[in-house]
């Protein structure tokens, strides 16, 4: 069974969604950088080990990635887990630390990427008038936010919406689409082209297109 690490820094609100998901894999481990972070009890909960790896008592990025690295290899065969999540893990991680884990990276952004990168993706998407907006799953890169795309999901961006009210219709998105791309990962069936691109194995026929507003 192949074995999964999640990394999360807050609530951990798509990391219950990924525990309650009845993945083909086992969640061996879910670190976060700060003790406080409320996700730690949802795996406690659920007999998940839990590690707590606080990036304040290091000097720099570097050393931190190290150790963070060197944990997430602990939870898994001579190589390390299969699959490496970022759950809401608010740290910028350094090229080396990417590389080391390159091809079994995968992060959850809340954006159509490559549309607003970065932070307060929904205040950006407010602010540019963007009709559509959602959240994008994709393999993690040293560039910021450019990584290979999995999935997306877009919701509608309705009129008088507040940044909140945008965040939770696009976090339930994200709650569906991360645990699917999961799975797809752990069913072997993400395929890394040479080109830099996803493709997925067994895929079905094309959705139907999304178009906002609607056409009358």
């Amino acid at each position: 069974m192949k074995t999964v690490v999640i990394l999360i820094s807050g609530r951990g609100s798509n990391l219950l969604s990924l525990l309650e998901a009845e993945l083909p894999g086992r969640i061996a481990a879910v670190i976060s950088n700060r003790p406080e972070a409320g996700g730690l009890a949802y795996a406690k909960e659920r007999g998940v080990a839990t590690v707590v790896l606080d990036h304040r008592a290091y000097s720099n990025r570097a050393d931190f990635d190290a150790a963070l690295g060197d944990e997430i290899e602990r939870h898994g065969d001579s190589k390390g887990p299969d699959l490496v999540l970022l759950a809401g893990f608010m740290r910028i991680l350094s090229d080396g630390f990417v590389r080391r884990f390159s091809g079994r990276l995968l992060n959850i952004h809340p954006s159509l990427l490559p549309a607003f990168p970065g932070l307060n993706t929904h205040a950006q998407a407010l602010a540019a008038g963007v009709r559509i907006h959602g959240c994008t799953v994709h393999f993690v890169t040293p560039a910021l936010d450019s990584g290979p795309i999995v999935v997306q999901a877009a919701v509608p961006v309705l009129g008088g919406d507040t940044e909140e009210a945008l965040a939770e219709r696009v976090l339930r998105q994200e709650h569906r689409i991360y645990a699917q791309a999961v799975r797809w990962f752990l069913e072997e069936r993400l395929l890394l082209t040479p080109g830099g691109r996803v493709e997925l194995l067994g895929e079905g026929p094309p959705a139907t297109p999304l178009i906002s507003p609607a056409q009358a």
